[in-house]
C-alpha cells in the first residue's frame, strides 16, 4: 500500500449546511477545523508508506480520526462508526454526506504503520506546529515536567498466578500451533491444572503447600521446555513467542540442580526492571514509587504555563515503570531543542533533578532547571562545621579549613567514581580546638577528610541548595504543581491512566495520542473564550461566590 498525497477536500456545501443547522453553537470537531483549518496533511506520513503498491486512505484522516477517537474515548469500531454516521465528524474531514468511511481495522493497522516508520510523534507535532503558528504557543518562558503511572492492559498477577498462567499461555499457544504434536506430548495432569484460567484456580493453604505446588508447576514447565526443545519435535517450535516468555520466566523464577526444582529466593530474582510481571505483556514491569505499586509504565508529560497562553502539551515520553525519572530529562531537553519550544525555565520535581542534570540543561541546552535538590545528610553535614565552612581555591586544588589549615591531599577521582577525596593532615588537625565539631574520627592519625563533586557540578548543587529555601525561589517552583492538574484530566476525562494496548511502543504511541487529544481540548477551550468580556481564563466557580463577588462580601 503506497501514499499518494493529496489535498485535504474543502467541506462539501451540503455537509457543512446540514452540520451548522445541527450544531448551531459548534461542537468540537467543527470548531476545530473551523478555527485552525487542516491539521494533519498526508506529507507528513511519506516516510511510513512505500512508493509502490496500490493507494491507500489518506494518513492525514486516519490521524484526525484518531485523535477524536482519544477525545472521546471510542473504540476503534466505534470511531469508524462516526466517521459514517456522525455529521459533526464528516465537517472535520471534509466528507460527503454519503460517504462510508472505512473498515474499522484500517486504525489498528495505521497505528502499526506509524510505529514502523518512527513516526509516532508526528502527530503531537502536527499540533504544535500549527499552534506556534497561530501565535498560541512560543519558546522561552516556562514548561513543566511530571510523570504519573499507567496500568498495563494485563491483569495483576501474584507470584503464584503468573506462574502457572505462563505455563498455560504456553500450552494455550501449542494447542493452536501445533496441536497434533501437543496431543501425543501433554499429561492428564496438566489437563487438570492448566485447562482453566489461573485466577479460577484454588491454591493450597499453607506456605509449604505453596511451595511444593510451585515446584510442580516449574517442572511440568521444565518438561514441556524440553519437549518443545527435542530433537523429533519442529524447530520452529521454540521460536513461538508463548514459549521464548515461558523459558525466560523460568529461568528468572526457579533453581533446577541436582537437588531438583524449587524457587527462587527473593534476594536471588532478577531486578524489578528486568522481571517479567505478565506472560502476556512482556515489556511490562512492577514499580514502586512512594508506597504505591503497579503493573505497567510511566508517562512523563512536558507543558507550558504560561499566563496569557493556553497550557499545551509540548513532549510526551514513556517508559517503563521501574525507569529512574532523572533519565528522561535529557531526552525531553532534545526533543523541545528540536521542536523548537526549548524553555527558559524548566520546573520538575525532585526525581529528576541532581548537579549533573543541572548542569547539563544550562550549558547544553540553555534551560534553567527549577527543581529541588537533596540536603547533605551526611553525619558531617549536621555538625557544626558542614563542608560549606571550608574554602575551596579550585584553582590550586586545595581546601582550607576555618583555623586556616590547608589539606595535603586532592585525589581528583572523576574518571573511576566521578568526586574528589580531599584530606586534611593528622598534625593540624589534633591539636584543633574544633576537632570534635569536625570530624567523628577518633583515632589521631586521621584528620579531616572532605568529598568533592568537580566544580561545575559542586557550585551548581551548593547554589541550588542555597536558593530554594527562599521564598523568590519558592514561589517560582509552585507553578509546577500545574502539571497535576494536567494529569488528572488526562486520567479522567481520556483514561489515561490504564493503557489500551499491550507493550511499551504501542502504549507510547496511544499517550502521544492522548496528549495531542488533550491539547486539541484545550485550544477549543481557549478559542472559546476569546471574546470581549470574558476572561480567557474562566473558571467555574460556586453560586455563593458569585453573590459575594456581586456584593462586595467577599474578603
Amino acid at each position: 500500500m503506497s501514499l499518494r498525497p493529496r489535498p485535504v477536500p474543502a467541506v462539501p456545501a451540503a455537509t457543512a449546511r446540514i452540520a451548522r443547522a445541527a450544531f448551531p453553537k459548534g461542537c468540537l470537531a467543527i470548531r476545530l477545523r473551523d478555527e485552525l483549518g487542516v491539521i494533519f496533511t498526508d506529507e507528513r506520513f511519506v516516510e511510513g508508506f512505500p512508493a509502490k503498491g496500490g493507494p491507500g486512505l489518506s494518513p492525514g484522516m486516519l490521524a484526525l480520526v484518531s485523535v477524536l477517537q482519544f477525545a472521546e474515548g471510542l473504540s476503534d469500531r466505534q470511531a469508524a462508526d462516526a466517521v459514517r454516521g456522525r455529521i459533526d465528524w464528516k465537517y472535520a474531514l471534509g466528507l460527503e454526506l454519503d460517504d462510508a468511511g472505512f473498515d474499522f481495522s484500517v486504525l489498528s493497522e495505521f497505528r502499526d504503520r506509524l510505529i514502523a516508520g518512527g513516526l509516532e510523534q508526528v502527530v503531537l507535532e502536527a499540533v504544535l506546529e500549527r499552534c506556534t503558528q497561530a501565535g498560541l504557543l512560543r519558546a522561552g518562558g516556562r514548561q513543566r515536567t511530571d510523570c504519573t503511572h499507567v496500568l498495563a492492559a494485563v491483569r495483576l498477577l501474584n507470584r503464584l498466578e503468573f506462574l502457572g498462567e505462563t505455563l498455560r499461555a504456553a500450552l494455550e499457544a501449542l494447542a493452536v500451533a501445533a496441536p497434533d504434536w501437543l496431543a501425543v506430548t501433554v499429561s492428564p495432569a496438566w489437563i487438570d491444572r492448566y485447562g482453566t484460567r489461573i485466577d479460577a484456580y484454588r491454591f493450597p493453604k499453607g506456605e509449604q503447600a505453596r511451595r511444593r505446588w510451585a515446584a510442580t508447576v516449574g517442572q511440568d514447565g521444565f518438561a514441556l521446555l524440553e519437549a518443545v526443545h527435542a530433537g523429533d519435535a519442529p524447530v520452529w517450535l521454540r521460536q513461538l513467542p508463548a514459549v521464548q516468555v515461558l523459558r525466560l520466566a523460568w529461568i528468572q523464577q526457579f533453581h533446577r540442580d541436582h537437588q531438583g526444582v524449587r524457587l527462587r529466593q527473593a534476594d536471588d530474582l532478577p531486578p524489578g526492571h528486568l522481571r517479567l510481571a505478565s506472560p502476556y505483556d512482556v515489556e511490562a514491569r512492577y514499580g514502586l514509587k512512594r508506597g504505591l505499586g503497579w503493573c505497567g509504565y510511566k508517562v512523563h508529560l512536558s507543558e507550558t504555563c504560561e499566563e496569557d497562553l493556553p497550557h499545551l502539551v509540548t513532549a510526551v515520553a514513556t517508559t517503563g515503570a521501574c525507569t529512574d525519572d532523572s533519565l528522561v530529562l535529557e531526552g525531553v531537553h532534545e526533543r523541545l531543542q528540536e521542536r523548537g519550544l526549548s524553555p527558559a525555565q524548566h520546573l520538575v520535581d525532585a526525581g529528576y533533578t541532581s548537579a549533573a542534570a543541572l548542569v547539563s540543561a544550562r550549558t547544553g541546552h540553555g534551560i534553567e532547571l527549577i527543581g529541588p535538590v537533596k540536603d547533605n545528610n551526611s553525619g558531617q553535614a549536621r555538625g557544626a562545621l558542614s563542608q560549606t565552612a571550608f574554602t575551596i581555591n579550585w584553582t590550586h586544588r586545595q581546601a582550607i579549613c576555618p583555623q586556616g589549615a590547608t589539606s595535603i591531599v586532592w585525589a581528583d577521582k572523576t574518571a573511576s567514581m566521578g568526586y574528589i577525596s580531599v584530606r586534611f593532615a593528622a598534625a593540624d588537625c589534633t591539636p584543633c580546638p574544633l576537632r570534635q565539631a569536625c570530624t567523628r574520627s577518633a583515632h589521631p592519625r586521621y584528620g579531616r577528610s572532605l568529598t568533592l563533586l568537580p566544580q561545575p557540578l559542586h557550585q551548581a548543587l551548593a547554589q541550588r541548595r542555597a536558593e530554594q529555601a527562599t521564598p523568590a525561589w519558592k514561589a517560582i517552583y509552585n507553578l509546577r504543581a500545574g502539571i497535576e492538574a494536567t494529569h488528572s484530566q488526562a486520567v479522567r476525562l481520556l483514561g489515561m491512566r490504564r493503557t489500551r494496548y499491550r507493550g511499551l511502543a504501542k502504549t507510547g504511541l496511544g499517550h502521544v495520542l492522548t496528549a495531542t487529544a488533550l491539547n486539541l481540548i484545550r485550544l477549543d477551550a481557549w478559542l472559546q473564550n476569546q471574546h470581549p468580556g470574558k476572561p480567557a481564563t474562566a473558571r467555574r466557580t460556586t453560586r455563593l461566590m458569585r453573590l459575594a463577588h456581586a456584593y462586595g462580601l467577599a474578603a
